[in-house]
């Protein structure tokens, strides 16, 4: 009997015998009946397929081991033996699209670099199939705003890979805004240390490693030469493949405010920076980036500012950190990294314990993968982490457009005050490749 019809059968015999099947939380539509079929018991593995094999997309198989990996994809020949030696019993692919024609698969883990994020989740939400993908979520904002949707017309447990929102620290932060700690909560600011880290360079001719698919790493970006300088890790510097490094990092980071304060899309964006190296990359190493946000419901408006490369705002010396993001409240402030929080209360002003109301998952992966067996919410699906994505990438927009402020038409997916911007919001993709 086949894999579906167990799943069938067992959904008629709850009914009959007034058995509760978990269903997914009431902010999703409902699976599909195809993903319904394809569910798992609590106690058994579910089958795994991984987009990616090494660096971040090992510390994401390393989180979901507790499962059956039937599906190894990399493009990356040397990865993929060392992989295949941990994992014996699985495939292994060169082509996404080959590993996800399979039909005995659970869930994908999507792990590539940003140019290849949507092109993977698309198809595999299409199949029905629950996926955890890194962040950011996208390459660009049109590919957010589609992986936004297709998730909700899909109904599958998503997670986005922005791991420190599964963290105690990050839940006792949002705890605190959201309880009025420090009062309403009117500016923000983010600061990352860091920058470019390569001076990248572009080959005239085309000679990559026999060991690599490179056509396949290449996907719906525009045909480069190889250059190991726009290769493994160092694409996120090459807009072509990445985002530099507020893609890198926004998602982290911007993270917190967003939650805490019930962020979804801008009104405005505006982005500055310089290079600040002398590579044929174009991503800048400092970058300030300036979002301001309307009223939500019977919270104030908020001035969130991006900085990085070690650009900070004016004092943030005083609180000794290389990155952080900072609430200031009418009551106080409240200091935050990955690890730790502060609080600094106004004269006359106290802060009031707080009563802990968010779940503690006992890990982001984990949070994936229980919601795939039983429904339970996850913290970074993707109707979330569409939008936050969205927000991270228009200062990148702004930035390419000469710093340009961004009237930005969130419902419609327009820049209402720049034409210009279109061009980076959604690029067209290479020929023979499709959303």
């Amino acid at each position: 009997m086949s894999h579906s019809v167990d799943r069938r059968e067992f959904l008629k015999k709850a009914l009959i015998a007034g058995t509760a099947v978990p269903a997914l939380s009431s902010a999703l539509p409902l699976p599909s009946l195809e993903a319904a079929n394809k569910s798992k018991s609590p106690n058994e593995k579910l089958n795994l397929a991984t987009i990616g094999v090494a660096a971040r997309a090992y510390a994401n198989i390393t989180g979901t081991k507790s499962e059956n990996f039937v599906a190894l994809c990399d493009i990356d020949a040397h990865r993929l033996e060392k992989a295949s030696k941990e994992f014996p019993h699985a495939d292994t692919y060169n082509d996404y699209r080959k590993a996800l024609d399979r039909d005995d698969i659970d869930a994908v883990l999507v792990s590539t670099p940003d140019h290849m994020h949507a092109p993977a989740a698309a198809m595999a939400l299409r199949k029905g199939l629950p996926v955890y993908c890194e962040k950011p979520l996208t390459h660009s904002v049109y590919e957010a705003r589609v992986l936004t949707d297709l998730a909700a017309k899909a109904g599958v447990p998503t997670q986005m890979g922005n791991q420190i929102h599964a963290t105690d620290n990050y839940r006792k932060v949002v705890e605190m805004v959201q309880s009025g700690v420090i009062g309403p909560v009117r500016r923000v600011h983010v600061w990352v240390g860091g920058g470019v880290r390569i001076e990248g360079k572009r080959s005239q001719e085309n000679h990559p490693p026999a060991y690599v698919n490179y056509d396949q790493w290449i996907g719906p970006a525009p045909f480069r030469p190889y250059n190991e300088t726009s290769f493994h890790f160092n694409w996120r510097y090459w807009w072509d493949f990445g985002n530099g490094q507020l893609g890198d990092f926004g998602c982290h980071y911007m993270d917190l405010p967003f939650w805490a304060l019930k962020l979804k899309y801008p009104k405005t964006v505006v982005g500055v920076g310089e290079k600040g190296h002398k590579g044929e990359n174009d991503c800048p190493s400092f970058m300030r980036v300036d979002y301001e946000f309307t009223e939500r419901d019977d919270l104030p408006p908020v001035h969130m500012t991006w900085y990085h490369g070690g650009w900070k705002p004016k004092g943030a010396e005083i609180y000794e950190k290389n990155s952080a993001v900072l609430f200031e409240g009418d009551d106080g402030r409240l200091l935050a990294d990955y690890g730790t929080n502060k609080v600094f209360m106004e004269a006359g002003k106290e802060a009031k314990p707080v009563k802990p109301y968010l779940t503690r998952p006992e890990s982001h992966h984990i949070e994936w993968l229980n919601a795939i067996r039983n429904g339970t919410p996850t913290g970074s699906n993707f109707a979330y982490a569409g939008p936050l994505t969205e927000t991270v990438l228009l200062g990148n927009v702004s930035y390419r457009l000469g710093g340009k402020k961004l009237e930005w038409d969130a419902e419609n997916l327009k820049v209402t005050n720049a034409p210009a911007a279109d061009q980076y919001l959604k690029r067209e993709y290479r020929k023979g490749w499709t959303l």
